[in-house]
């Protein structure tokens, strides 16, 4: 995967753009306020497919990609095996590189 998609991330994270963890990210995706949502490639098949359907449903991009760990050191936490973008630049951005 390109590693500019990933100083996208941190700067969305700095912007205040950027949601992290399972509970967040649903709960972004359901309100549809994520534009795009990342999903690590080492994630639970269950939590893949939540995501998967839940973004399907509601016409909401996502994408499998990097690993946890990598997701997590993007946005300066922990490892993360999801990450919502709520912000239509950045999304698009994103888009465009993967």
């Amino acid at each position: 995967m390109n590693p500019k998609i990933l100083s996208y991330l941190g700067l969305a994270m700095r912007a205040g753009k950027l949601v992290s963890g399972e509970f967040a990210v649903e709960k972004a995706v359901k309100t549809q306020t994520a534009y795009l949502v990342l999903v690590a490639e080492d994630a639970s098949e269950n939590t893949k497919k939540l995501f998967f359907d839940k973004c399907n449903y509601r016409g909401i991009p996502c994408h499998l990609g990097f690993s946890k760990e990598e997701l997590g050191k993007a946005c300066g936490k922990e490892q993360r095996a999801s990450i919502g973008i709520c912000d239509q630049g950045f999304a698009g951005a994103i888009i465009k590189l993967l």
